[in-house]
């Protein structure tokens, strides 16, 4: 049970309530990225409904055990915004190599490349979708995967290799076709209305679990309507959320779950995960390794963060659109985060630049004059703040504009831009 939780106590504590009976419906796993929170949200699921014994074990046969190792079970559904992509590639990456090598771990490569696209797909089940616009455009993507994924099911032959690497090379581009194009940055309050009358339905083997990623990135909205779930759950169905912020989720909400705190992994442990989960050596943690299959380095895209915002700070608007096909037009999104959070950092370097050049009378240099001038009005301790509040609204309005609206990348970088040359002119008059 839990054998695939790495480095957890909350692994044994879950483990611990669920053998003993005493485990809730509602259970918020909170704790950071990468700490293994939608791992164990899914081993619970799967050890909830297995009909084995002894109860849990990885290696059970049952039935629901089966389904649920391949993220197929009727009774799980999952929701929320993931980047999944990056871990897809990583995981075709091992599958790939082991292939290659006949190695033993061929199976357990077989099931982490299924699941990793299960994990982004199952997002787009029908019963969340009903109704939406993009369904129909939606279901021609997810029914090409789910084609595809049948050639690398751990319980079918395994394809030749030129094969499975036409086949890895298809699912991986469509994965990535349907996280940007489809994925809601927040959960919509429809998809909770929806889950919450499906969790009413009778189970098909064991328990119905549903599992809500990122609770503390829902809109108020959607907390009040997940609210009003946990507040009456159907006697079969158990709610898993997750969460990296503990203190954004709601009061009343965190007063009906019971919470399992995950922790940081140590340094060394996070190169243990990587070999074991990918057959990796060296890497100094996953997040590390993961954001080695962008199509861009993370400093690549944090210096071109530097230098948009740079161009801004000498009054000249950059080439946008050179900028978004550079970094491939921010595909996968995770690579919007890095660009956004480097802008907010080369702001705030340029304001404590500022502040050194207004604090020494004599520091003329070009960099200390063009960052007093960038920032110049910006004098008092309250007119800082309310700057750099004014430059992070804009940067998120930019982010939203992109993930939430589906804005163009190129539209939304316009308009940051201009928003920074507005409020430079408003400091300089």
């Amino acid at each position: 049970m839990f054998e695939n939780l790495l480095y957890q106590n909350a692994a044994s504590l879950i483990g611990d309530d669920i053998a003993a009976g005493r485990l809730p419906q509602a259970l918020l796993f909170a704790g950071p990225a990468m700490s293994g929170k939608l791992t164990a949200a899914l081993e619970t699921a799967r050890v909830l409904s297995c009909s084995g014994s002894p109860k849990g074990l990885w290696q059970c046969t049952c039935p629901s055990c089966l389904k649920h190792k391949s993220l197929v079970s009727p009774d799980l559904l999952l929701a929320g915004s993931r980047d999944c992509t990056l871990e897809i590639a990583a995981a075709a990456k091992t599958l790939k190599t082991a292939a290659q090598n006949n190695a033993s771990y061929i199976t357990a490569a077989r099931y982490l490349f299924v699941r990793s696209v299960r994990k982004l797909t199952a997002r787009f089940n029908q019963v969340l979708w009903e109704g939406d616009e993009k369904v129909s455009k939606i279901a021609a993507i997810t029914s090409v995967i789910d084609e595809h994924l049948e050639e690398a099911d751990p319980l079918r032959p395994l394809q030749e290799l030129s094969d499975l690497e036409k086949t890895l090379e298809t699912l991986t581009a469509q994965c990535l076709k349907l996280e940007s194009s489809f994925m809601y940055d927040s959960i919509p309050v429809s998809q909770i209305r929806k889950a919450s009358s499906w969790a009413r339905l009778t189970a098909a083997e064991g328990k119905r679990v549903l599992i809500f990623e990122h609770a503390d990135r829902m809109q108020d909205s959607v907390k009040n309507a997940l609210l009003k779930i946990l507040e009456e759950p159907p006697a079969d169905a158990f709610f898993i959320l997750t969460a990296e912020r503990k203190n954004a989720v709601l009061p009343t909400i965190l007063s009906r779950v019971r919470t399992y705190t995950f922790n940081e992994r140590t340094a060394e442990r996070q190169k243990e995960a990587v070999q074991r989960i990918f057959h990796e050596e060296g890497c100094e943690s996953i997040a590390a390794y993961l954001n080695g299959f962008l199509p861009a380095s993370a400093e690549e895209i944090e210096k071109e963060a530097f230098a948009f915002t740079d161009s801004l700070r000498h009054g000249d608007v950059p080439d946008i659109d050179a900028l978004v096909k550079r970094l491939k037009n921010f595909e996968p999104r995770i690579m919007l985060s890095i660009f956004f959070d480097g802008v907010l950092k080369a702001v705030s370097q340029t304001q404590k630049t500022a502040d050194a050049a207004n604090s020494e009378p004599d520091g003329h240099s070009e960099t200390a004059q063009d960052a007093r001038h960038f920032a110049q009005g910006s004098r008092s301790e309250a007119a800082q703040l309310a700057y750099r509040k004014r430059i992070s609204d804009a940067v998120q309005r930019s982010y939203e504009d992109i993930r939430v609206y589906n804005q163009s990348p190129v539209s939304a970088l316009e308009s940051l831009a201009y928003a920074f040359l507005e409020e430079a002119f408003s400091l300089a008059s």
